[in-house]
């Protein structure tokens, strides 16, 4: 018989956890929440202050009985769920289902799975905190008044199956506003001079800025004329030269939101992706005997706050020192917390900074490891000191024409050394090398080329992107962000492409009704104010039921006009043009959980379905009779085969060029990485850059 019963989420933690407190202790799993909302009824009283209706979660009836078997044996019983409002909530169901009292010291919270982290919370074991469990309880019950009585309009009204969150809806109209913008966009023309300069057989290039130290805008090719006539030679005087030293800072350690931007960018995880992998690192890794056993890696994954303790800070202090030396210290200020961050626990850190990637390469798979490494380097590089680059703009000046070139050179890597942030426009990091040049000087134009260009629509939102902006303006919660992505995919709202979000013909239509009827659902900033409201309750500043009854009252009226004035909307399917090889009816366009497919229209009767082909306009190599075509794995991996397949068994999953290598005949490839791209052919060494 055990002393204590200690009750967590999973069984990886159970186990990790048990094995740092000893005999005395049995740790057993609830996995997950153990009641919930019923998901065949509303489950929430509206006539008797909005009291939920909890019931036992399907499937948990022998959880349930071993964890009441085993509660009885224990002296006493410790509730170590997650350290956010979820877990609170777990550890309330389980002493209403246990007996436990909640008002009894019996919640312990830790923010890493370390034998040091875990002995300590133990020794600081508190009540339940009610106002976090109304928060979580609060968002529950008012998705659920959204989603109940929303859902089931557009079952009626539209198509069986689909979904009107409360934040998934803002985020949908996110991606379709920018999609209406891209629309409605008129590109606008301009032009660029740009001139190749040389001194001293050293080249460098610069750009037009303006005329008499005035900036000017080049808008037609009669503008660029006139400039170009205007010099007076190919001579330049250097007018000025600035030098000055900047200082380049490292990026913040990761929150939740951060951490999906930066996994989307660099290692192309989907936000949802990101989470599972993390909390496999949270939970407990098997390091062998030797190394400790199963041991949480991460700090817990879902927060807002980039505060780090004073031991990892010391930790790191030490690590950098002992590996790069003592300029690479950095002030190790704690970093200020933005405005509206609950700072409940830590930035997302490696619980030791001594644990490095390359220790644990044998130990984790690809994923953790590229994950884990991203987690390290971003903590240590935020420990460490800026990065000093010199910068020089150059002033060069013709009749009063006057062109800049700009360069910087890194004179102090820095926290560069470990790890530079990543962003949307992939900007490059390289120097931009210039010349000694100094005042008084004269070089050479070799090349005055005049370009023209055209502005460009916004970007279609990556994940990335999407999640930056829904924090920015506050919708939804670090836990939300994965989920609301995911789910506004699997409803078939969105597809992906080239890893930017682009709208269905579903989704728009579902949008507008729920605009039409239920503005505030989509409205960016109510949704912000009711993340600012459920945060206030979680503070014990108010009452939930308040909250609730505040929504509900303008929800309920605007719910009956829609019952009314809903009107029926039949979405068609789209004819593909081509006929079905098995019984001769018209193909269409289905939308499933992967994008768009073609089916047979006389569905049932027949089940003839067949992937879209995107073909590219080269022929087979290897068989010279079909196309090649892109196709894609059923994990969204693109690559390309011969569409005669399975005839011809061609693939490659570099993109094939329809001409042929001009040194040897063969097939060219195009090879993307994340620095270029090359055209190489696939049998000599002969290479080359694509034409732009």
């Amino acid at each position: 018989m055990s002393d204590y019963l200690v009750i967590v989420e999973s069984p990886a933690k159970a186990k990790t956890i048990e094995r740092y407190l000893g005999k005395k202790y049995k740790v057993k799993a609830s996995m997950g929440h153990v009641r919930d909302l019923p998901k065949s009824q509303m489950g929430v009283d509206i006539e008797d202050q909005f009291k939920p209706k909890y019931i036992t979660i399907r499937g948990k009836g022998d959880v349930l009985k071993d964890l009441r078997a085993a509660a009885k044996k224990a002296k006493k019983i410790y509730l170590a769920a997650d350290p956010d409002r979820e877990g609170e909530a777990i550890a309330w169901h389980l002493a209403h289902i246990l007996n436990v009292d909640e008002k009894s010291e019996c919640r312990v919270v830790f923010n890493e799975i370390t034998k040091d982290a875990i002995k300590e919370s133990f020794k600081h074991p508190r009540t339940i905190d009610t106002d976090l469990v109304d928060a979580q309880q609060a968002r529950r019950i008012l998705d659920r008044l959204v989603g109940y009585n929303i859902s089931p309009l557009l079952w009626k009204k539209v198509k069986k199956g689909l979904s009107a969150g409360r934040v998934q809806s803002v985020a949908l109209k996110m991606i379709i506003d920018r999609e209406k913008e891209i629309e409605n966009f008129k590109p606008e023309e301009y032009w660029s001079i740009e001139g190749l300069f040389e001194k001293d057989k050293e080249s460098f290039e610069g750009s037009f800025y303006g005329i008499e130290g005035k900036k000017q805008a080049l808008k037609t090719e009669e503008d660029v004329k006139k400039i170009i006539t205007g010099l007076d030679s190919k001579r330049f005087s250097i007018d000025k030269v600035n030098k000055r030293e900047r200082k380049r800072n490292p990026a913040k350690p990761f929150t939740t939101s951060s951490l999906q931007q930066e996994a989307a960018r660099k290692l192309n995880f989907k936000a949802k992706k990101t989470m599972m992998v993390a909390q496999q690192l949270y939970e407990g890794i098997d390091l062998g005997k030797k190394a400790g056993g199963i041991t949480g890696l991460i700090t817990y994954m879902r927060t807002d706050s980039t505060r780090i303790s004073a031991t990892a800070v010391q930790e790191a202090k030490g690590y950098i020192e002992d590996s790069y030396g003592k300029d690479y210290l950095g002030n190790l200020k704690q970093a200020k917390q933005k405005e509206g961050a609950q700072d409940a626990h830590e930035a997302i850190r490696p619980t030791s900074v001594l644990r490095d990637p390359k220790t644990m390469k044998a130990i984790l798979s690809r994923d953790q490891l590229r994950l884990y490494k991203l987690i390290w380097e971003r903590f240590l590089a935020s420990q460490m000191a800026p990065a000093i680059l010199d910068t020089m703009t150059v002033h060069l000046i013709n009749n009063g024409i006057e062109f800049r070139a700009t360069g910087s050179k890194i004179k102090f890597k820095g926290f560069m050394k470990v790890y530079v942030e990543g962003n949307d426009d992939q900007k490059k990091e390289d120097d931009k090398y210039l010349p000694d040049l100094k005042e008084g000087m004269e070089v050479n134009a070799k090349e005055i080329n005049p370009n023209q260009h055209f502005t460009q629509p916004p970007p279609r939102y990556t994940e990335a992107r999407l999640v930056r902006t829904m924090e920015e303006l506050g919708i939804g919660r670090p836990s939300t962000y994965a989920p609301t992505l995911d789910t506004i995919q699997r409803r078939g709202y969105v597809t992906i492409d080239n890893k930017r979000f682009i709208p269905t013909e579903l989704g728009t239509i579902v949008l507008e009704l729920v605009d039409d009827f239920f503005p505030e659902i989509i409205d960016a900033a109510f949704t912000a104010k009711m993340e600012g409201d459920l945060d206030a309750i979680e503070e014990g500043k108010t009452e939930w039921v308040k909250i609730i009854d505040e929504f509900y009252q303008d929800f309920e009226k605007r719910l009956e006009i829609a019952e009314k004035e809903m009107e029926k909307v039949e979405i068609r399917d789209e004819p593909a043009g081509i006929d079905c090889e098995n019984c001769g009816h018209e193909m269409v366009y289905k939308m499933g959980r992967y994008g768009k497919f073609l089916a047979c229209s006389n569905f049932p009767e027949c089940r003839n379905t067949k992937p879209i082909l995107k073909e590219i306009g080269v022929t087979c190599p290897k068989c010279k009779k079909g196309n090649v075509v892109e196709r894609k794995t059923k994990k969204r991996r693109v690559f390309f085969g011969c569409d005669r397949y399975p005839e011809c068994d061609f693939i490659s999953w570099d993109k094939p060029i329809s001409r042929p290598c001009p040194k040897c005949d063969a097939l060219l490839v195009e090879k993307k990485s994340k620095k270029e791209t090359q055209i190489q052919c696939t049998n000599c060494e002969y290479k080359e850059k694509p034409q732009t």
